[in-house]
């Protein structure tokens, strides 16, 4: 059997799902879309700001607790600090029934990195 590796992984989540920029989400939020921003980071990173209204779910309860937070019949984009984690969230989530799910590219960083808002 031959094993992957973590980038392995990312890639092939990458390859299956929908990548939205952090400029197209910026965008969104100027249309005022219909859109959870599902924040997959750990405690200590979203203390340390977030897109504006998202909700934080760290991507180790996401099997778990998703269902609870999230209906799947709604537009989701999942953000994580440079757009790994929120991939395989985002397979997670789509494997899971979730119809309309992306992760967003770069992540946290890229859209600091093109000053969107910042909350908290």
């Amino acid at each position: 059997m031959t094993h992957k590796t973590g980038q392995d992984l990312i890639d092939e989540a990458k390859q299956q799902i929908e990548e939205v920029t952090p400029e197209q989400v910026r965008e969104m939020q100027s249309r005022d879309d219909r859109v959870v921003y599902l924040d997959v980071r750990e405690p200590n990173e979203w203390n340390l700001g977030r897109l504006p209204h998202a909700i934080h779910l760290p991507r180790g309860n996401l099997e778990t607790k998703v269902e609870g937070l999230i209906d799947r019949n709604q537009k989701v984009v999942v953000y994580c600090a440079r757009g790994n984690r929120s991939a395989l969230a985002a397979l997670t989530m789509k494997q899971m029934g979730y119809a309309d799910v992306a992760s967003m590219a770069r992540g946290f960083m890229g859209w600091a990195d093109i000053g969107g808002e910042i909350e908290g």
